[in-house]
């Protein structure tokens, strides 16, 4: 995913409710960007520290400035916008950079599907087979270049994993798939002490025969893609 133009930088100064940021200019000006994000953010907000955001010429916004990037309280860069990794995911699968899920002829988006009223993020076809693909940001920073998920409790993400095992039973292939959008990423692993139930579905997933891919990304105020396969582990 290119920025064209790239993103612009700034200085955070605090996130509120919820889908609000403010930032600093280089000229000193302050202004207030969108942050498209619904979870806790939690190690992505340091005041005072480096930002970029892009910026839309859609005269109906409000706020022409959406928050892309932030550095963490470890330093590193994380990618905040839940709306890039579905499209992140998307174009890696396009350009053949992840071998876990080539071969399909067709990518369909946002398909409904379930019992419990949902839509998958990427639904991959080849003749009569099919594979669900629900992709999640995950930036959640522990010491170690360890990044977990979720960084708040997600009922949301159970249900999904429900869904999942449910085509699984129906024969089909169901893979959760974690962007990692973190400079500092080395593994992946789940926040059980954030929520358990969450850790404990996974569990049951992952025996019922839902896959688990981890991907890292490459940051930068020009691009953000999919780069290379990260370790996964469930804790004990």
């Amino acid at each position: 995913m290119k920025f064209d133009p790239p993103l612009t930088q700034a200085t955070m100064i605090k996130r509120y409710k919820r889908f609000l940021a403010d930032v600093r200019l280089a000229n000193g000006d302050i202004i207030t960007v969108h942050c498209p994000n619904t979870g806790s953010m939690k190690h992505c907000v340091v005041a005072e520290t480096p930002c970029w955001f892009s910026l839309s010429d859609n005269p109906k916004r409000k706020l022409p400035g959406t928050l892309e990037i932030t550095t963490t309280s470890l330093g590193f860069t994380a990618g905040v916008n839940t709306s890039r990794p579905n499209q992140l995911v998307r174009e890696a699968i396009e350009a053949g950079a992840i071998t876990e899920l080539n071969g399909y002829d067709r990518i369909r988006t946002e398909v409904k599907y379930g019992d419990e009223n949902s839509r998958i993020d990427l639904l991959l076809d080849k003749n009569q087979q099919q594979c669900f693909v629900e992709v999640k940001n995950v930036t959640l920073e522990n010491p170690g270049g360890l990044i977990s998920f979720p960084d708040a409790v997600t009922s949301r993400g159970a249900k999904h994993l429900r869904e999942l095992m449910a085509m699984v039973e129906q024969g089909h292939r169901a893979v959760l798939f974690f962007c990692v959008q973190h400079s500092g990423a080395k593994r992946v692993g789940v926040a059980v002490d954030i929520d358990p139930l969450y850790a404990e579905t996974l569990k049951r997933a992952i025996a019922a025969g839902v896959e688990v891919l981890a991907y890292g990304c490459t940051l930068s105020p020009t691009e953000i893609a999919l780069n290379r396969r990260l370790d996964f582990a469930l804790p004990l």
